[in-house]
């Protein structure tokens, strides 16, 4: 259904649910029900659908242009640039503002594959700006500040040139929320003056003139879905590593195992201890020795004082040199 340009996943997906499709005409209200359909019929509101040819356009977006398949407005949008009979729709969105590279389809895996945050494709910006932004401001950048919505960041920053009291970065993108770019130079105290969106995974916007289209040939659509193939397998195997660096256990067993299991900071304190004790214990052996080799045995006189052994010889002594 979102091929044939019914609408986005999500919108066929309520198309679905409310029951407006039916199968050989019978309806069908259960999402990935499968249809062949080149044996079976599709209708969504009594409307048989027709298979289309695909197609895939790049344009250099100029400024003033919309990126929405419906404009109340009745201002000028994408798709109105795009010479096609089919049913197509843009890929993404830049702002009425910002010009450059993009995609236009009618092949909804595609369009998903490319504008999904898990699927982590790389979208690359150049981006003028007032001033010129130093190194700490550049580094904030990639190392991600705050908006409403929570933390957003660059994968990579760039320092391009300067023009007068202005200059030129590259950033680099994984996610599109809205006006991010913008918002973010915002916070580190840049204006935005012009912002270029310049490739789209492998996809580069080239010499494309501004208001221009053409089909992607078939080499830059092989690289386009083996970009988004690659950055998926990519997001799963991230995906991975911070689950196992923040494994957990499981139940309450495993808690309790966990706790018995001594950590670093038990084990220095158990050794620090032992070094304790052991220093004790043989301050306490040198004392005793100590003790035990300066004692002497005492021998009480008349007065009660205590009078060493050695004490009546050196009495005899003195009479002795005292009558000489």
């Amino acid at each position: 259904m979102a091929s044939a340009g019914i609408g986005s996943r999500r919108e066929c997906e309520t198309i679905i649910l409310e029951g407006r499709v039916e199968v050989d005409g019978e309806t069908v209200v259960e999402l990935g029900t499968k249809v062949d359909i080149t044996k079976q019929s599709v209708s969504v509101d009594a409307v048989e659908l027709k298979i289309q040819k695909l197609q895939y356009f790049m344009l250099n977006k100029p400024p003033g242009i919309v990126s929405t398949s419906r404009d109340p407005s009745g201002r000028m949008r994408v798709i109105d640039l795009i010479n096609t009979r089919n049913r197509v729709y843009n890929v993404g969105r830049l702002d009425k503002s910002s010009e450059g590279l993009i995609l236009v389809t009618n092949d909804g895996d595609l369009a998903n594959r490319l504008t999904h945050p898990r699927f982590g494709v790389e979208k690359k910006y150049h981006v003028q700006v007032v001033g010129h932004p130093n190194q700490e401001s550049m580094q904030a950048l990639t190392d991600g500040v705050y908006l409403a919505e929570g933390r957003a960041k660059a994968t990579g920053a760039k320092y391009l040139k300067r023009i007068k009291d202005t200059s030129w970065i590259e950033l680099v993108l994984q996610e599109g929320r809205n006006r991010e770019i913008r918002r973010l130079l915002a916070k580190i105290g840049h204006k935005v003056l012009t912002l270029r969106r310049v490739s789209i995974g492998t996809l580069r916007l080239g010499e494309l003139p501004v208001g221009a289209h053409r089909e992607l040939t078939a080499i830059e659509l092989r690289a386009l879905k083996k970009t988004s193939s690659t950055s998926k397998a990519k997001g799963r195997s991230a995906a991975k590593k911070s689950m196992a660096t923040r494994k957990k256990p499981r139940d309450l067993a495993d808690v309790k195992e966990a706790a018995k299991k001594p950590t670093r900071s038990t084990k220095s304190a158990a050794k620090t201890a032992g070094r304790t004790a052991k220093k004790k214990k043989a301050s306490t052996r040198g004392a005793s020795a100590t003790k035990g080799k300066a004692a002497k045995p005492v021998r009480k006189g008349p007065g009660g004082r205590g009078r060493s052994v050695a004490a009546p010889k050196a009495r005899k002594q003195n009479k002795k040199k005292r009558r000489r």
